[in-house]
């Protein structure tokens, strides 16, 4: 018993023949776009649940968080950002989820206990170079010791820290050249026909969040690339999108990976072949395909950090295609692995990064684009096969009976509110045959004030849905409070709750067989 606990032992803590990785969907759930969350703000524009920008699994706390982004009205509407901690039921045999139910509503606050809010710099501060209390996160991770909130946000890019309150502890220091600036200076809301010169696009900062098993380093993952990564404001047009790393102890920036998007020719491929339609520049390289998630893995036996990252076009049932009349290209998690990548430092990342090749000397995260862990179109749960858009939660689970583990995946609603060019907002509901209306936020029998009788039965606002799958990978390290010890001649490997419930596991089945 002894010599085979050894063989476990290496095999899990240090790596020895690692089996591939492998995800398996199980089964998904769909969650009604009225649901309200417990904010006590019963108007639906503002205690309506966004669903799930991210989601976080806290194997620490054994809690489950969700996070919502700016609010309905994509930043032109007072909303107090907020975090949801939910239950979810998992069946430990299969990996089947049930019964969603929030628990608690948490809203963001600074250190005076004024409200982060979604509205853009412009609107909540009355100047576009004052970032202030805007707020549009979008990535969260808990700090595995202190119990803190990380959180992402896109209006900077911002790395935030705050309190199991929701208060302000510091704010992370962004590089200077991450931030959207035009000739005059910073300019947090410019578009691109607004000639900004670098920094981030506009809504495309910092989307996705991970943090180390030991939490020393966290990660964000920009949306897209940088408006001056090909060019002055044709960063749209790019592949290459930046991951950021963070020190936690000082809260600087420790340096930059390129992760490359997939070509947009292999995507739109996909959708032709599908009997779709796509062009060169729909959807647009840089610009409609990006990165939404990003989630640590731990480091593999040479103490490099590895990642799962979700890719996706913006095609499917959302605010913007109600009807889901576009084909779907593109809504794939790949494993990834800091490996063989160049990390840019200081100077050397400020480097413009070029459209589909990169700089001499530059190599990016190595993937493997033909085999992607989940296909998340593959399998749906919304009716008539219809597709979901915005795919942006992602997280890993809980340990299974069979010590795989449960992958969460999480779709961004968008509140089921979409702007008119004028600026005007209004409530998306659907049928899934094809068929949408809009109604005024809040007033399902108007429309621009004009009543329009009931919404018709079989319509809905459109719902969140969850996808969840079984994953099977004997190298994943959970995130685990204090430092890790080192463990055997690798020196990276250290504890986590799954590694001892596996080899506690192995002593069980020995001691019945």
């Amino acid at each position: 018993m002894i010599k085979s606990l050894l063989v476990v032992f290496s095999a899990l803590a240090i790596g020895g023949a690692p089996a591939l990785a492998q995800a398996t969907f199980v089964n998904g759930l769909t969650l009604p776009g009225n649901a309200l969350d417990l904010s006590n703000d019963l108007t639906s524009d503002r205690g309506r649940v966004g669903y799930f920008s991210d989601l976080y699994f806290d194997p620490n706390r054994n809690e489950w968080w969700a996070l919502s982004d700016r609010g309905p009205g994509g930043g032109v509407l007072n909303y107090q950002t907020r975090l949801q901690r939910f239950t979810l039921d998992v069946d430990p045999s299969s990996g089947a989820i049930s019964n969603f139910v929030i628990q608690d509503t948490i809203k963001f606050q600074d250190g005076l206990g004024q409200p982060f809010n979604g509205l853009n710099p412009l609107l909540l501060n009355g100047n576009k170079s004052v970032l202030g209390n805007s707020f549009d996160p979008e990535g969260f991770v808990i700090h595995p010791s202190t119990g803190h909130f990380l959180v992402s946000d896109e209006y900077g890019p911002s790395l935030i820290e705050f309190d199991r309150d929701g208060k302000l502890i510091r704010r992370f220091e962004t590089p200077a050249y991450l931030v959207p600036r035009t000739s005059s200076g910073t300019d947090y809301v410019a578009t691109r026909d607004e000639n900004p010169i670098g920094g981030r696009q506009d809504n495309r900062g910092f989307e996705g969040l991970a943090i180390t098993p030991d939490g020393s380093k966290a990660y964000a993952v920009f949306q897209d690339p940088l408006f001056n990564d090909v060019g002055t404001r044709d960063g749209r047009n790019s592949r290459n999108v930046r991951i950021v790393e963070f020190d936690y102890a000082t809260g600087q920036s420790t340096g930059q990976y390129v992760y490359q998007l997939e070509l947009q020719s292999a995507v739109r491929a996909r959708i032709e072949a599908d009997g779709g339609t796509a062009t060169a520049t729909d959807p647009r390289q840089g610009r409609n395909i990006g990165l939404s998630a990003i989630v640590a893995l731990g480091s593999d036996g040479d103490g490099h950090q590895r990642f799962l990252v979700l890719e996706r076009d913006n095609r499917g049932i959302g605010v913007d295609d109600p009807a889901g009349a576009n084909v779907i290209g593109s809504k794939r998690v790949y494993e990834i692995s800091l490996k063989d990548a160049t990390k840019l430092i200081g100077a050397a990342a400020e480097i413009q990064l070029g459209a589909n090749s990169l700089p001499t000397g530059v190599l990016p995260v190595p993937k493997n684009e033909s085999t992607p862990l989940i296909d998340l179109a593959a399998d749906t749960v919304l009716p008539n096969g219809k597709r979901a858009e915005k795919w942006e939660g992602l997280t890993i689970g809980p340990v299974l009976d069979d010590l795989s583990y449960l992958i969460l995946v999480g779709t961004d609603n968008d509140y089921s509110v979409t702007q008119s060019g004028s600026g005007q907002q209004f409530d998306v509901y659907v049928d899934f045959t094809g068929l949408s209306l809009q109604r005024d936020i809040g007033s399902p029998n108007l429309l621009n004030g004009v009543d329009q009788g009931p919404v018709p039965n079989g319509y809905e606002l459109i719902p969140g849905v969850l996808h969840a799958y079984k994953y099977n990978d004997n190298n994943y390290l959970a995130p685990v409070p204090g430092p890790l010890p080192v463990l055997g001649a690798a020196g990276v490997w250290g504890w986590s709750r799954q590694l001892r419930r596996r080899i506690r596991q192995t002593r069980t089945n020995e001691i019945q067989g």
